[in-house]
């Protein structure tokens, strides 16, 4: 008989780059909450002791010190309990990059091993070969005679042998015959990430015979979301615990293996199951809300509150997650703001129980309108008028946001600054984007979904036809294709990245196309100098997508 036993916890934990003592901590809590429950190992995620991504942060040796001297911290309390946490670590060869991502086994007060992320990402946010030499020695770990593979995130999302990889780390690592895989991570959210994860974890039980303990972030980094997603997978490929996204837990499994045969045992009621796409997106952006402000040191928000769809999804997604009394609506009519839009978004208001208060600005818009009258007389009125209203109302809100310390919440969506429908220093204002990784059709199912258990987003908000009111009877529709063809368009070529000629052969008007993704190209200037943008898709505005501002393609 070959039994072998092994108590094991995994922490799906919320980290704040940076902050190594609040970290620090943290990690150190919930190791001696394991050792109460009598665990052997405890199982962090990736990059937890300086939080994910640190980004230029590691180019500094005092960054990289800071690690290090939390690593050791960590490691003290660490008698009688091992624990696993991910940190820099510094290259020993003085050629290639300073720097590995390492996964650290803490045991018996010190450091017992290191092992090294190998796949290292370079796409879409992801950019970690600008920092990180490849690991190339392949070494299981030992603990109480049960043989971990252990590996760091992209290490096992190389299931379809990815040509831009040379090697696969569990190929290497399965020789050694180990007794089950460990994988910390640092994987952030998108919308179909979790289908997608768990299959992916899945194909590695099948190909190596061997169950899986997956352990990923929660929280949320500016504008990167983790909705953690942490697994346990059997022998079988059979998702056993699934622990709750966008939650703090910490669950403790015991681990039999008996002449390979082994067995996996929650010691806690296991919490399997995925929620609907909206859903997690709902959960994501409020998420994403919160702990922008709290990581900040923010607590109160404002934003201009119109009667359109955005503003009311947002000011309900922002009240959810600061509390509405945390959260001022500032309603800003001009002349041509029609009175049902000023009639829904005084009841929102009052439905979520948000302060709220008028600023006609048609005041000030005339001001600015006599002060321009020698230089645009004669001249029709067109986008330049218009702006002046968007950027009269922008000044109001940043002045409100100076004086009582708020933070504007940006309204635009993500088909607005695809193609430009927006004003710089006006509606694009604003210290973070909410719904700018969301099209206007998800913009408004996700309003079906805040009405889910009754009205509180008023019907006419959500039936009546989209307008920016910057001129008398204006429609988006006036500007822009209907909603369900622009997004659709969209999203080919933002997300599956589509060429003019794919799309049009799947069936669209050739000289749509091409009007559309000229508008999304020729506007790259203005969404550089956007907010920043929670990415809840798997190609948002900002970091992971970069397009040049001066360029020819389609223009």
């Amino acid at each position: 008989m070959n039994l072998k036993n092994l108590k094991i916890a995994i922490a799906q934990l919320d980290y704040h780059t940076g902050n190594f003592d609040y970290n620090t901590q943290k990690i150190i809590s919930h190791i001696q909450k394991a050792q109460d429950v009598g665990a052997d190992l405890i199982v962090f995620s990736e990059l937890c002791v300086c939080g994910y991504p640190p980004r230029d942060f590691l180019e500094f040796d005092d960054f990289i010190d800071q690690c290090q001297k939390s690593v050791d911290e960590i490691a003290k309390h660490c008698i009688g309990i091992a624990a696993i946490v991910g940190s820099p670590s510094k290259n020993p060869n003085i050629k290639g990059k300073d720097l590995f991502n390492s996964a650290f086994l803490l045991a018996d007060g010190k450091v017992a091993a290191i092992r090294s992320k190998t796949l290292l990402p370079n796409y879409d946010i992801f950019d970690e070969y600008r920092y990180f030499e490849p690991n190339n020695n392949f070494e299981i770990i030992n603990l109480k005679g049960v043989k971990i593979a252990l590996t760091v995130c992209e290490d096992l999302w190389n299931v379809d042998d990815n040509p831009m990889y040379q090697t696969n780390p569990m190929d290497e690592l399965i020789k050694q015959q180990p007794d089950l895989m460990i994988n910390i991570a640092a994987s952030p959210f998108n919308k179909n990430q979790q289908e997608i994860r768990t299959q992916v974890m899945k194909t590695n039980v099948n190909r190596y015979n061997l169950p899986l303990f997956y352990v990923n972030h929660i929280g949320a980094q500016t504008q990167l979301i983790f909705d953690g997603g942490s697994m346990v997978v059997n022998q079988h490929a059979e998702v056993i615990d699934n622990i709750t996204p966008f939650e703090e837990q910490q669950r403790v499994y015991t681990f039999t293996s008996n002449n390979g045969k082994t067995e996996i045992v929650p010691l806690q009621p296991t919490t399997t199951g995925l929620s609907s796409t909206i859903e997690r997106i709902h959960n994501a952006l409020v998420l994403g809300i919160r702990e922008y402000f709290l990581k900040q040191g923010f607590t109160k928000a404002i934003l201009g509150l119109s009667g359109g769809i955005d503003s009311a999804v947002v000011i309900c997604l922002a009240a959810e997650a600061l509390g509405a009394e945390n959260v001022r609506a500032i309603l800003l009519p001009s002349q041509y703001s029609s009175q049902h839009s000023i009639d829904d978004a005084i009841t929102l208001a009052k439905n979520l129980g948000t302060p709220h208060d008028t600023i006609n600005i048609e005041t000030t818009y005339q001001a600015l309108t006599n002060t321009l009258q020698p230089f645009f007389n004669g001249l029709p009125f067109n986008i330049a008028e218009e702006n002046m209203q968007s950027r009269s109302r922008g000044v109001i809100l940043m002045a409100m946001s100076n004086k009582f310390g708020y933070i504007l919440l940006n309204t635009s969506n993500k088909s607005e600054l695809a193609v430009g429908y927006g004003t710089l220093y006006g509606d694009m204002c604003g210290g973070l984007s909410v719904i700018g990784d969301l099209y206007k059709t998800e913009v408004y199912q996700l309003a079906d979904y805040i009405n889910r258990n009754g009205e509180v987003i008023p019907k006419n908000t959500i039936t009546k036809a989209p307008s920016a009111e910057l001129r008398p009877d204006q429609k988006d529709s006036d500007s822009l294709p209907d909603y369900d063809t622009l997004d659709a368009i969209l999203a080919l070529y933002i997300e599956m990245r589509k060429s003019p000629k794919e799309i049009i052969a799947l069936g669209f008007d050739e000289v749509l196309v091409k009007r559309v993704l000229r508008m999304v190209n020729s506007n790259e200037w203005k969404r550089i100098q956007a907010p920043p943008v929670l990415r809840v898709s798997s190609k948002a505005f900002g970091p992971g997508r970069r397009m040049p501002i001066v360029a020819k393609y389609l223009n």
